[in-house]
């Protein structure tokens, strides 16, 4: 198939930096502290290997600990992990990998079970029984969650507490992974095996802090990309960092046009605390599957009707949704703050609402205490008050192309959570599917690595194939970035807005940074961006969480995957793989 092209700008294969001032070795690298990275450094240190965990702030401040909505696992008799792969894949919309589908529903209980020996506690029922309920897709109750909405806190700190434990488990943090190192082998590029990592750290080693960690293999848990947006529920460090070192050792990446919009990001009015931040605050799908209603500015429930699930579809259908109550008021997308105090009935409101005042104050507060804190600090109580949301970036559903084993195109390169495509998500992730993707898949990415692990390699000369040293673009250039990809790549595309931001992308792209942490991330976003942007503009359908206004439906022509890769000029490059 001829995929159509925009023009983008040209991406480094190599970051600017100075050489590293220091070097250490050690069995694997694990680069990423959440769910993915930790149960990985734990599951390798059981097979006896020694690990170094690199993360790029504290241990317990990346994605994980922000999830509000729980586990998705069959725990209850009647249900099956039969019906627990059919909702993923309808929400996947025809691209999910049945055979890693199948990895996740069967292998997920038991997977889940190990971290509650961990440590991890998790919220019962009167009679000591798990406290199960549903969120969007699900046809059953299978989510599992900790302290009522504060279950990615509670998954931090078992895992953050047992690494802690372990004497041969090395923490390097507040430190951002800059590049891979590959040893020399007969790869088209000249280059082999992964064989470690250069990176920056902080107040450590030369007086700027890049070094280099060798180790005899890799694995990526870095988390998501969300900062290439304006509106986003990820944290300042999700800026893509896994996935652009990915595409820079010319590892595939896949599905990046899949990014789901969280339909329910809390809405903070200009001159509130937290308006303007980088991250917008979740009002988790499980408020809903509590019995939560979305209602328009004339207080009418839009979603029934739409889908039989109503506001417990999934999540794409439900962003859809709400766009369309926000396109009948002449609006776009609030871009990190609105204009106004929320209120009902406002006219070109970029906002719905969301009524939880039935379910009661009591149980809102027990049930919902991060979100409740989250409402009255903008000076909304949701006993009394509509809930002001709209739609924001939260999850990757595309990312690093693995197997069933985690391993990318790069041998001794791995990749799990949601630097990830393992094939899990398709074209739209289930609702708290990605917990529990970490878990599964780290396990058995531990397993092969500790089933084969090489003699370390020494690596190749660092810049000889890339033809010279890296570039960066500064750090100046994310602002704009970021507006840009909301306002012609979010939740609504089309062939002109993406063109456009094409455009800004590529004029952004001309600009050149220095060394320094907040360049180095400007370029992993404009990176990550423009392959989003590439992939975005040759799928000409409606599929999942993309959505093409000028393309408005599914064409089974497009029932597979776009395979994207920057190639030995820079330039991007993109291939067709059927389903």
């Amino acid at each position: 198939m001829d995929l159509p092209t925009v023009d983008l700008p040209a991406l480094p294969r190599l970051l600017a930096a100075p050489a590293p001032g220091w070097v250490e070795t050690t069995d694997v690298i694990v680069v990423g502290s959440g769910v993915a990275g930790l149960t990985a450094a734990l599951h390798l240190r059981e097979a006896g290997l020694h690990v170094t965990v690199v993360t790029k702030v504290n241990i317990d401040e990346g994605s994980t600990r922000w999830a509000q909505g729980g586990i998705a696992a069959v725990l209850d008799p009647a249900d099956t992990p039969a019906a627990h792969a059919y909702d993923t894949e309808v929400a996947g919309v025809g691209l999910c990998d049945p055979a890693a589908v199948r990895v996740l529903v069967e292998e997920g209980p038991t997977r889940l079970r190990e971290l509650m020996r961990i440590g991890a506690e998790f919220d019962r029922n009167p009679d000591g029984s798990l406290m199960l309920t549903r969120e969007g897709g699900h046809r059953a109750d299978r989510i599992v969650h900790a302290g009522g909405d504060a279950t990615g806190a509670e998954v931090q700190r078992a895992l953050h507490a047992a690494v802690r434990r372990d004497p041969w488990i090395r923490l390097v943090e507040h430190a951002l992974v800059l590049d891979l190192l590959r040893a020399p082998g007969d790869g088209p590029d000249g280059l082999g095996r992964a064989c470690g990592i250069t990176l920056h750290v902080l107040g450590e080693g030369s007086e700027d802090g890049v070094g280099a960690i060798l180790g005899r293999a890799v694995v990526l848990a870095t988390g998501g990309m969300g900062q290439i947006f304006a509106a986003t529920t990820n944290p300042a460090v999700s800026t893509g960092d896994g996935v652009a070192l990915a595409l820079r050792a010319g590892a595939a990446v896949t599905d990046l046009e899949f990014v789901q919009f969280h339909p329910t990001a809390l809405i903070v009015p200009a001159g509130e605390p937290g308006a303007g931040l980088a991250q917008q605050p979740l009002v988790s799908e499980a408020l809903r599957g509590e019995g939560a209603h979305l209602v328009d500015g004339d207080g009418k429930r839009f979603m029934v009707g739409q889908h039989e699930l109503a506001e417990l579809a999934p999540r794409d259908v439900v962003a859809k949704g709400i766009h369309r109550v926000l396109l009948a008021t002449g609006r776009q997308l609030q871009l990190g703050a609105s204009d106004a105090a929320p209120r009902p009935g406002a006219v070109g409101a970029d906002h719905v609402w969301l009524d939880a005042r039935h379910l009661g104050g009591d149980f809102l507060a027990r049930r919902f205490p991060t979100i409740v804190a989250s409402c009255l600090a903008i000076g909304v109580d949701p006993a009394t008050d509509l809930i002001p949301v709209a739609p924001a970036a939260h999850y990757a559903s595309g990312g690093v192309r693995t197997d069933l084993r985690g391993r990318t195109s790069i041998p001794g390169l791995y990749a799990c959570g949601e630097v990830a495509c393992t094939g899990v998500h398709g074209a739209n992730r289930l609702a708290s599917n990605s917990l529990l993707e970490g878990l599964v898949f780290s396990r058995r990415i531990a397993e092969d690595i500790a089933a084969g692990l090489p003699e370390q390699a020494k690596p190749a000369e660092v810049g000889a194939w890339v033809g010279g040293q890296g570039w960066l673009v500064p750090a100046g250039a994310t602002p704009t970035l970021q507006r840009a990809m909301t306002r012609g790549a979010g939740v609504l595309r089309s062939a002109p807005t993406l063109a456009g931001t094409a455009a800004a992308l590529t004029e952004l792209g001309q600009a050149r940074g220095v060394p320094r942490t907040a360049d180095w991330e400007a370029t992993n976003l404009i990176t990550v961006a423009s392959t989003l942007v590439a992939a975005a503009y040759a799928r000409r359908e409606t599929r999942g969480c993309h959505w093409r206004e000028d393309f408005p439906t599914a064409d089974e022509r497009w029932r597979g995957h776009l395979v994207a890769g920057i190639g030995a000029e820079g330039l991007l490059t993109e291939r067709w793989e059927e389903q």
